[in-house]
């Protein structure tokens, strides 16, 4: 039973991955006519009041009138990971790989899941078990292979990219803190709550600074063409709404290094995306190091899961 529960939980990590792995498609299609801030606020906005009326009704049936005022520790909270976690992550990544190259983004990348896990253990208390260190290794031994990384392009010296560079390690630890402290407000929160409140300080945060930065954005939506609106309209529903929604939901299951690891597979699907979309080449290469990431989070999720469930009705041994 554990086992099925946790394929489960597998099966939907995929699907938010790959979703997430359409993020930079989109982004290029959107930013035809519009900046960066702009092209992060305005999918946002329209993920939160999708949200709205979604969060109304599951209040309406799941919590007493008692039950629904937030206290303001918890308030300061939402506005931690809503600035801190999704403003980082989705405008600097947006902005940062502007000013980067492309193999500096791939490989900053890869440092999600360690940062994911670094916090868990401050905040969460989470550590890391053998199993877990094998999968981080076969993870990052799939990625390199199927990421596409051009190593002499590489360049992290040249003061030309460094703002680029830390943008987008900025991006990646902001998602990093989103993941791990989203999981202690979860253990009070619905996860559909968690997502609108924190998006609640996403629009309280941006809105000022699109409006002093790229107040013309307001002036061309009507102007936007069917390409633009396909892809603010992923990045709204699917993007910022159903994956996140569904993340939020499994991390209520999973530890948050376990669910972070899995993000590892935007790389993969990254390429698969491109050699369906643009027709781009998908070596054997990249094929076997998709199987590696697969392998990683699938052992992270269900072999271990099977693992301290049987270390648990072992008498006299520890789980965990």
């Amino acid at each position: 039973m554990i086992a099925r529960s946790r394929v489960r939980d597998w099966a939907l990590l995929l699907l938010c991955n790959l979703i997430w792995a359409s993020q930079f498609v989109m982004v290029r299609l959107v930013q035809a006519q519009m900046g960066p801030v702009f092209a992060t606020f305005f999918p946002m906005m329209l993920a939160t009041l999708l949200l709205i009326p979604i969060v109304r009704r599951e209040q309406r049936g799941r919590y007493s009138a008692g039950e629904r005022g937030i206290p303001r520790r918890d308030i300061l909270e939402f506005i931690l990971i809503g600035v801190f976690g999704q403003v980082v992550a989705q405008l600097f990544i947006t902005w940062g790989v502007r000013l980067s190259l492309a193999s500096n983004a791939a490989l900053l990348a890869l440092a999600l899941p360690i940062s994911t896990a670094v916090m868990a253990y401050f905040f969460l208390g989470e550590r890391m078990t053998r199993v877990r260190w094998i999968s981080f290794a076969l993870a990052i031994a799939g990625v390199l292979e199927c990421s596409g990384i051009d190593w002499k392009e590489l360049n992290f010296a040249s003061g030309k990219y460094l703002l680029g560079n830390l943008m987008i390690f900025l991006s990646v630890n902001g998602s990093a803190f989103y993941n791990a402290y989203s999981k202690k407000l979860l253990r009070r929160y619905s996860p559909l709550r968690v997502l609108l409140y924190s998006y609640y300080a996403v629009f309280a945060f941006l809105l000022p600074i699109t409006l002093y930065v790229e107040p013309q954005g307001f002036a061309n939506v009507p102007h936007f063409s069917s390409v633009v609106w396909f892809g603010l309209a992923v990045l709204a529903l699917f993007q910022y709404l159903l994956s996140m929604v569904i993340f939020l939901n499994v991390l209520t299951r999973l530890d948050a290094t376990q669910a972070g690891l899995s993000n590892y597979l935007i790389p993969f699907f990254g390429v698969v995306i491109a050699a369906i979309v643009l027709g781009e080449r998908l070596t054997k290469f990249m094929v076997a190091g998709g199987v590696l990431v697969l392998a990683s989070t699938l052992l992270v999720t269900v072999y271990e899961e099977r693992q301290r469930a049987r270390r648990a009705r072992t008498p006299g041994k520890l789980s965990g």
